[in-house]
């Protein structure tokens, strides 16, 4: 295992590993991701850059649902995140988009 990150996402059991053949302290990574609810998969993918000495440029997010505590989880770990599309509610069976409400 000494030439593998690790990282164990703790709701479901996910493993994420990366060679580190992939990934050094040479490497700045953007780390993109299709949802961000609370966060976890963004800081498992943080947490396997941090173990490579690798630098984070930031997170890149597709869909943010804004009413989870995901961003501010992500901010408080010292990262810049950055989301095309920002959900405020998604009740009533309805999308409200940050800005519409």
């Amino acid at each position: 295992m000494k030439h593998l990150f690790i990282h164990l996402l703790k709701i479901k059991t996910s493993t994420v590993i990366v060679s580190k053949e992939f990934l050094s302290e040479e490497d700045t990574v953007l780390i993109i991701d299709d949802f961000l609810a609370n966060g976890d998969a963004s800081l498992g993918l943080y947490d396997i850059a941090q173990q490579a000495n690798a630098k984070t440029a930031g997170i890149g997010i597709v869909v943010e649902k804004s009413f989870q505590n995901g961003h501010q989880r992500l901010e408080e770990a010292g990262l810049t995140v950055s989301s095309l599309c920002k959900v405020a509610s998604l009740e009533g069976n309805k999308v409200t988009l940050v800005g519409e409400e």
